[in-house]
């Protein structure tokens, strides 16, 4: 591709079939109309997440309060009241409660909205560099004035501003570093590429050059994928990836500088677009609390209707105007009708408007002492509970269906390398197996106690596998010595290890087998090269390959550690990394894409300082047409300069034999077979060596190793803990993955040297295909490669098949085969994921082919995901199984125990996993989430209509069994009662794969699986796709209607996290992208147990009695107004002023009951964790039920009623006034609703009486103060002095009392009662308590509030 002059270059506009695609422009004068037009409908980076402006704020704060119901009823009597006819208080009265609320939630919003306006501000506020083209040279600018073209330049720790394509890097290796935290939790770092064709620039780039423009897809909240390609004016164009941008939030690390071109900005970044927040969740309280209100309204009606009637008699039968009323007086009819409105008025009060903002408060004060919880802190990775919704607490209590991710939620998603067999042969690493029994993980803890001696055991193999001149090596190892070599060199660099993912001395010490050792350490030259075919078809080459798979097929990151620990490791380069001679211009394409020239690293000097000087115009993006050479072997062999051999034949007999005083007598007979490849002298290994000289990388020292290359400072950064367990493992056996760059891998193999692997493609990992391939040019077979790993259920699929003509090596591929896998099937029934090695040779017209449409797919924008998976197919078949790996990843603490707790409480439990069955079945045993005696029912099946007729197959079975118990319970039920019989007792537990699961979840069979699912006692879920994951907990949730739970700790969690009614996040191994999703993170499976059965059932108990005693409270006290119409002609009237009928819910009894819903505690912690069975009691809404419920509407009836009529009856035919009268009946009332509140307390402290005192004395000095200063505020009733004459009054003293036994007793009967003669579960359980003085009511820790927080 030339670069067109500037003059001629011109751009098409998008047409209408391509309005999918967006195409960005260089902002550069030159380009100043195409940029203006195509860009004039693009966003700017300044972004707002603001909801209100301050224009706005109380408009549409106010409407957005007046969608709940509640304050839209109030505004409703609010107005109502202002209609003089039905007036009930004075009209300014009415407003206040309404007011308050209003007020309280706008100042909320308000101050929230406040702080994301200041981070909005401050963020867009935040400087970079933009290149501007009048100056020629990049000047400082904020984000918010970064536009769609705009040419930015970072340095490293620097925030990326808007996304980006990467067009230029410091880094040699054309790789830029970039720190993800911000947008998935992850802090391990990611490596981006620059598009091919700049990779090679060796200066910093000159934007004025860039001649080229972008076309991409639409911006889109994907952050895994990233479709588009840049293209000249001369419509040659190479794909763009998600591994070629930088996108906004994310961090530059390890790179000195980078220059990139916007393609979104602001609120079309993806990061922003991710910004959505989830699912709002409304909890089953909220929505029966909304039933009730209902339930209340209807009440309110029957009530006012009641009054409207009488009203409406008292008319009809009294046509003189009564002396409460107004003086005017309305026909019967209308009178009626209009008492009613005027009756909504007065008793609005029965609608508790004040339960929100309680609600609210209580909510805050339970999620204080959640996060709190020292027994939901875990010490080793100093990690608390995180609570992310406050809307869910209560639902934590009634949780019936809990769906658990297994990998790093049941596990600790730490894998420990344990077995493997390569070539049918399986090694059982049996010494590994007895370091991990006895391994301590204090160790982790001192990075102090790395032993020395894994470095002098490092400097000693070196010396035996290297031979240095002028050292003799080691005579008379032992296995033993070699294998705790081979440990050492596994370990080396620990300690620096010890801040990154994945890698501590549990994951990287590994010991390997002996066997596999002694055959290991005869892999040489002379055995590839004795070889007679390219194909691995001897054991030793098959274990060479094995390990070689282990090392380069991954994606991890090679680094060096920062000693100071303030920077996250560095990247591993060095300035000689293969150096192999440059391939023609030519062969370029031949690698499918074009990338950098040379993959010699290149490092800029005094980057920083230059930094502002007029950069050198960097060379044109270098694209050639798509010609694929006819061969592309040759290269290897003209590549190199020939380098001075400092080699000794000691080195050679080391090389081919590397255990002194063994003999081909002293192996196995099995193992004697590859003796035979060994060289029959020295000169001839010597002459092999000098040809395979450019394997080694130039400016090595003697042992071939690079001059900085020190293997104690070599670290891993994984994306995932099975990969770095591979690469340890690898590492483990002497073959050492060394360093990476888009073009090259290195690795040190043993007694080969330094050996550089050009790398062509990775076909990455994803859920579809379940496995990954590296394509390489193999530096010994000189051929081009594919490894591929990944679950045995597809690979096996995909070995190779057909006849080669050789019977013999048919018949021993075929062993091979079947031997590998009774191999997986028995790691796989020890609880071990499995995977599968494998490769492929390619000749060079099958490679031209195949990388002729891959590299069309990867240029495509439409359809790419399908393209790029057809191209993988095309590729990963006809394989040759080297081998497979068995990795333990170990049962989190306290899992068996938590999970039989959550069974005994009646918590149905199904795990959802991607593992293969039997790995699933296998931990379901070991976490006793399956037992022995279950019956297992497997559901697999090929088709709809066989998995239906499975399902009913397993129901029959389950009918039938469940007839022949009830047989022998009858026949039990007739033998002596002084004779036990055991009747044998049936559980059953089902296992579906995923295929299955596809047809489980269809429409026709859901109800059918579901009632299966509901005969069991446990299901397994294995093979299981994230969307199916979702899918199932979506199906149970809406067809069950039941409460769901669901857990996990990885991205593929996210989606059943979001859909469930409470979704849980572990913070684990694999990033933070689940935590960020759920309502509530826990460190540890286990704290789920604390979490449910103490927090869940408290918070849920409290916020339900809490709502009844509002119901309660509220209806009582507005029961006397009701009482009162009859004796008041129905008139509407109230006996109490209306600053008291306000102040009383708003003020006099608000306090007492959010200390209760917050503090109280029905049953302590102990017996809650003790006996899981308490939980079934919020499981079922026995604190909230229909008869609790009724009971309390009852109840406040009645002691309604008794309040009223008791002082009505002692007061009868005396002078007393109207509020007088009232005055008595509203602080009766008020010792009543209190010392109710004392009866319902199950755990009572002195904060609790203090808010009572404090409640008790606001009501004596309002009420004394409002009574002394207050001489007409109630015309025509005067209240002046009335609480005053009340407290010297002995009468008003008895009333109070009397009444207030009288209202109670029946409640206290009633609660004495039901602990004697009916005890629910629950009150036994405080009775045990209260008969053990040492047990403590209130068990909750609570650490410390640093000031930190």
């Amino acid at each position: 591709m030339e670069a067109g002059t500037p003059e001629c270059v011109s751009f098409q506009q998008p047409s209408k079939k391509n309005l999918k695609r967006r195409i960005v422009v260089p902002c550069l004068q030159r380009f100043k109309d195409e940029y203006e037009k195509v860009s004039k409908h693009y966003m700017s980076n300044r972004i707002r997440t603001t909801k209100y402006r301050l224009w706005t704020f109380i408009p549409r704060n106010l409407y957005e309060q007046f969608h709940r119901a509640a304050n839209l009823y109030f505004l409703f009597i609010v107005v109502l009241n202002w209609i003089p006819v039905v007036e009930a208080f004075r009209k300014e009265i009415t407003m206040i409660p309404l007011l308050v609320v209003l007020t309280i939630i706008a100042v909320k919003d308000g101050l929230e909205d406040y702080t994301k306006y200041k981070l909005d501000k401050m963020i867009n506020n935040f400087v970079t560099h933009v290149y501007n083209g009048a100056d020629g040279e990049f000047v400082d600018k904020f984000w918010k004035d970064v536009k769609v073209g705009d040419f930015i330049q970072l340095s490293c720790n620097e925030e990326i501003p808007a996304d980006m394509v990467l067009l230029y890097s410091s880094d040699g290796d054309g790789l830029c570093h970039i720190e993800t935290s911000s947008l998935d939790g992850e802090t391990n770092l990611k490596e981006k590429l620059i598009v091919k064709g700049f990779v090679q620039q060796t200066i910093e780039m000159d934007p004025e050059s860039f001649s080229y423009k972008i076309e991409c897809e639409v911006p889109n909240s994907d952050l895994s994928c990233f479709r588009g390609f840049i293209q000249h004016t001369s419509t040659e164009r190479v794909g763009l990836s998600k591994d070629n941008l930088l996108m906004r939030g994310c961090t530059v690390r390890n790179t000195d500088i980078v220059v990139g071109i916007v393609v979104y900005a602001g609120h079309e970044t993806k990061a922003m677009l991710n910004n959505t927040g989830g699912r709002y969740k409304r909890s089953k309280l909220e929505k029966k609390l909304n039933g009730d209100i209902i339930g209340c309204v209807v009440l309110l009606i029957v009530m006012c209707s009641v009054i409207a009637v009488g009203r409406g008699i008292w008319l009809s039968g009294h046509r003189e105007p009564s002396i409460y009323s107004s003086g005017r007086q309305f026909e019967p009819v209308w009178g009626g009708f209009l008492m009613f409105w005027t009756m909504i008025i007065l008793l609005q009060v029965l609608i508790p408007i004040s339960l929100y903002v309680s609600i609210e408060l209580v909510k805050l004060g339970q999620i204080y002492f959640i996060q709190n919880d020292i027994d939901l802190y875990h010490e080793p990775t100093d990690t608390k509970i995180q609570c992310g919704s406050l809307n869910v607490a209560e639902n934590l209590g009634q949780i019936e269906y809990i769906f658990s991710d297994k990998t790093g939620t049941l596990t600790e998603n730490k894998m420990v390398f344990r077995r493997c067999s390569i070539a049918g042969q399986e090694y059982g690493h049996e010494e590994n197996a007895k370091r991990l029994e006895t391994y301590q993980p204090d160790y982790e803890s001192d990075p102090d106690q790395a032993p020395e001696a894994f470095f002098a055991s490092r400097c000693s193999l070196k010396r035996a596998s290297r031979g240095r001149i002028g050292r003799q090596p080691s005579v008379g190892l032992s296995m033993k010595s070699m294998s705790r070599m081979f440990r050492s060199a596994s370990t080396l660099g620990s300690p620096s290890m010890k801040q990154l993912a994945f890698s501590s001395p549990l994951e990287t010490d590994v010991t390997p087998d002996q066997r596999l050792v002694r055959k290991f350490c005869r892999i040489s030259f002379n055995l590839y090269k004795r070889s007679e075919t390219v194909d691995p078809t001897s054991e030793i080459m098959q274990i060479s390959e094995f390990f070689i798979a282990l090392a380069i097929c991954n994606t991890v990151v090679v680094s060096e550690s920062d000693t100071t620990g303030s920077q996250p490791p560095l990247k591993r380069r060095w300035s000689s990394v293969g150096k192999t001679s440059p391939l023609p211009i030519r062969h370029m394409l031949s690698k499918f894409s074009p990338r950098k020239i040379s993959p010699m690293s290149v490092q800029t000097q005094n980057i920083h300082d230059s930094r502002h000087e007029r950069p050198k115009k960097s060379p044109n993006l270098t694209v050639f047409h798509v010609q694929f050479p006819a061969s592309i072997i040759g290269q290897f062999s003209e590549s190199s300069d020939s380098a001075d051999s400092h080699v000794t034949s000691e080195h050679e007999e080391m090389e081919f034999s590397c255990l002194p005083g063994t003999s081909k007598e002293d192996l196995p007979e099995h193992e004697q077979l590859e003796s035979l490849d060994e060289p029959e002298s020295i000169q001839e290994g010597f002459s092999e060596f000098k040809q395979m000289e450019f394997l080694r990388a130039p400016g090595t020292d003697i042992d071939g190793l690079p001059f900085d290359y020190d293997p104690a400072e070599l670290s891993y950064e994984a994306e995932s803990p099975d990969e770095a367990a591979l690469v340890h493992a690898a590492r483990a056996y002497q073959c050492t993955l060394v360093a990476r760059n888009p073009e090259q891998v290195v690795i040190d193999m043993n007694y080969m040297g330094m050996l550089t692997f050009q790398r062509l493609h990775i076909l990455p990992f994803d859920s579809t295909r379940k496995r990954m391939s590296v394509v390489v040019k193999h530096p010994i077979l000189k051929r081009i490669v594919v490894y591929t790993k990944g679950a045995d259920s597809v690979m096996m699929d995909l070995l190779q098949t057909e006849p080669t003509g050789n019977e013999e090596k048919d018949r021993l591929r075929k062993r091979i085969q079947e031997r590998t896998q009774r191999h997986l099937d028995d790691y796989a029934s020890q609880g071990l994921r499995t995977l599968c090695i494998a490769m492929k040779v390619l000749n060079d017209e099958e490679y031209e082919e195949w990388s002729q449409g891959h590299f069309i797919a990867e240029s495509s924008i439409e359809n790419r995901e399908e393209m790029l998976l057809e191209s993988a197919e095309r590729l990963e078949n006809n394989l040759i199984l080297l081998g497979a790996t068995g990795i333990e990843d170990r049962l989190q603490e306290g899992v068996p125990e938590t999970i039989e707790s959550l069974r005994k409480a009646g918590i149905n439990i199904w795990m959802l996993t991607g593992d293969k069955r039997e790995t699933a079945v296998n931990i379901a045993y070991s976490c006793k989430l399956l037992d022995s005696t279950d019956q297992l029912f497997i559901l697999k099946s090929n088709s709809l209509d066989e998995c239906t007729n499975m399902i009913e197959s397993f129901l029959e079975d389950i009918r039938s069994n469940a007839c022949s118990k009830e047989r022998r319970s009858t026949i039990a039920l007739r033998v002596s009662a002084s004779t036990h019989v055991k009747i044998p007792q049936y559980s059953y537990a089902l296992v579906i794969d995923g295929p299955t699961l596809k047809f489980a979840l269809h429409e026709r069979v859901q109800k059918k699986f579901l009632e299966l699912t509901s005969c069991v006692r446990g299901v397994i879920c294995c093979r299981a796709t994230p969307v199916q994951k979702s899918q199932l907990v979506s199906m149970v949730r809406k067809e069950l209607r039941v409460m769901t739970l669901a857990i996990g700790d990885g991205a593929n969690d996210v989606s059943m996290i979001k859909i469930a009614d409470v979704g849980i996040g572990i913070c684990g191994q694999e990033g933070m992208q689940a935590v960020l999703a759920s309502d509530f993170a826990l460190a540890q499976f286990k704290h789920l147990k604390k979490l449910l059965f103490v927090h869940g059932h408290w918070c849920y108990t409290r916020l339900a009695n809490m709502i009844l005693y509002f119901f309660y409270k509220n209806l009582a006290y507005v029961g006397l107004l009701f009482w009162f119409q009859f004796f008041s002609g129905f008139s509407g009237t109230p006996m109490i002023d209306y600053w008291s009928l306000i102040f009383f819910n708003l003020l006099f009894t608000s306090a007492p009951p959010i200390i209760y819903g917050v503090l109280d505690q029905d049953v302590s912690a102990e017996s809650l964790m003790n006996c899981p069975e308490l939980y079934k009691a919020s499981q079922r809404n026995e604190p909230y039920g229909k008869s609790a419920f009724a009971v309390n509407i009852m109840d406040g009836f009645y002691q309604s009623l008794v309040c009223f009529f008791l002082p009505y009856y002692t007061f009868y035919k005396s002078d007393i006034d109207l509020y007088s009268f009232g005055s008595v009946l509203n602080t009766t009332m008020f010792f009543i609703i209190i010392l109710h509140l004392v009866i319902e307390s199950k755990y009572l402290t002195m904060i609790h009486f203090s808010v009572f005192a404090f409640s008790i004395l606001l009501f004596f000095s309002i009420t004394g103060t409002f009574g002394a200063l207050c001489v007409l505020c109630n015309p025509p009733a005067n209240p002046y002095w009335v609480m005053q004459r009340h407290l010297a009054n002995p009468v008003v003293y008895l009333i109070c009392i009397v009444t207030t036994m009288l209202a109670l007793l029946p409640r206290f009967l009633y609660r004495i009662m039901e602990s004697t003669v009916f005890p629910s579960p629950l009150l036994q359980a405080r009775l045990r308590e209260s008969q053990v003085p040492t047990t403590k009511m209130c068990c909750m820790k609570v650490l410390p509030v640093s000031d930190d927080d």
